[in-house]
C-alpha cells in the first residue's frame, strides 16, 4: 500500500455538521484569562460560603459552595 497513513473518518467531527446554535457557541467561547485573581473574584458568594462553613460545616453548605463555583466560572475560572 503506498505507506500513506490511514485516517479513521468516522470519528472526525466537523463544525460544518453541527447545528447553527452549537457553531455560534463554539466560536464565541472566551479564550482569555480571567481578569481578576481567584482570591479576589466573587467576594459576596465567597463570604457567604465561608461563614456557612464556619458555622455549620462543609456538608451543610453545598448550595453556597456551588453558588461560589458558579460565580467563579462566570468570571472565567475553571473550577
Amino acid at each position: 500500500m503506498g505507506g500513506l497513513p490511514i485516517e479513521n473518518t468516522s470519528t472526525t467531527i466537523s463544525l460544518s455538521k453541527l447545528p447553527k446554535d452549537q457553531k455560534s457557541t463554539a466560536s464565541t467561547m472566551p479564550d482569555s484569562k480571567p481578569k481578576k485573581k481567584i482570591c479576589c473574584a466573587c467576594p459576596e458568594t465567597k463570604k457567604l460560603r465561608d461563614e456557612c462553613i464556619v458555622e455549620h460545616g462543609e456538608s451543610a453548605c453545598e448550595k453556597w459552595i456551588e453558588a461560589h463555583r458558579k460565580c467563579l466560572r462566570a468570571e472565567g475560572f475553571k473550577v
